[in-house]
C-alpha cells in the first residue's frame, strides 16, 4: 500500500511542476510551491525529489516516455514515422501546459550552466538522428522524393515543429500544428 501511495504522490508532484515549470520556467518555480499545490510540506516533497534538479530530470524523463511509446507503437518505418511526428502535433495541441514546459524550458536551458542544458542538447542531438533514420527508411523504401537530403529534413523538420509550437502558443490559435506538419511532408515524399 505505502510503494502505491508514493507512486501516486510522486505522479502528483510531477504534474504540479509540470503545471508550474510551464507557467514560470524552471528558474521561477519554487519546490515551496509545488509542494502548497499538491498538499504537501516542503520536506514531504524533498522526500520523493531531494532537489530542484531531479525534479525536473523526472517532469523531463516523464514527458519523453509518453512520447517515445506513442511514437514507437506498432513500430513505423519510413514515411509512416514520419506522418506519427504530425499525430504527436495533434494529440500536443490537446496538451498545452507540456507544450509550454518543453518551450520555456528548452529555451532556458541554452544556459550551459542550466541544469537540463546537457539533456536538451542530447534529447536534440538523439531526435534529429532518429528523424535523419527515417528519412533514410522513406529514401530506401522509394517513400522520398528525389533530392531530399535526410540530415537536411531533420532539423528542418525539427525546426518546424518547434517553430509551429511557439506560434501556436503566442495565440495563434487556428494554427493546425499537424496539419502544417503533413504539408510539409507532402511536398518530401512521394504519394503512395
Amino acid at each position: 500500500m505505502g510503494y502505491a501511495k508514493g507512486r501516486e504522490t510522486r505522479r502528483l508532484v510531477i504534474d504540479q511542476a509540470v503545471a508550474l515549470f510551464g507557467e514560470a520556467g524552471y528558474r521561477g518555480a519554487s519546490l515551496r510551491e509545488i509542494a502548497a499545490r499538491c498538499g504537501l510540506s516542503h520536506p514531504g516533497l524533498l522526500h520523493h525529489f531531494p532537489t530542484k534538479e531531479s525534479l525536473l530530470l523526472a517532469v523531463l524523463e516523464h514527458r519523453d516516455e509518453a512520447d517515445r511509446r506513442r511514437l514507437a507503437e506498432g513500430a513505423p518505418a519510413g514515411a509512416a514515422a514520419l506522418h506519427r511526428l504530425a499525430d504527436l502535433a495533434d494529440v500536443n495541441a490537446g496538451r498545452r501546459g507540456i507544450v509550454e514546459l518543453f518551450t520555456v524550458l528548452s529555451a532556458e536551458a541554452t544556459a550551459a550552466d542550466h541544469p537540463a542544458h546537457a539533456y536538451f542538447a542530447d534529447r536534440y542531438r538523439r531526435t534529429v538522428a532518429a528523424i535523419a533514420d527515417a528519412y533514410e527508411a522513406a529514401r530506401a523504401a522509394g517513400e522520398l522524393n528525389p533530392g531530399v537530403d535526410p540530415a537536411a529534413a531533420a532539423r528542418h523538420l525539427v525546426a518546424l515543429m518547434d517553430g509551429l509550437q511557439l506560434q501556436w502558443l503566442l495565440g495563434d490559435d487556428d494554427l493546425d500544428m499537424g496539419a502544417q506538419l503533413r504539408d510539409h511532408l507532402r511536398t518530401q515524399l512521394r504519394r503512395q
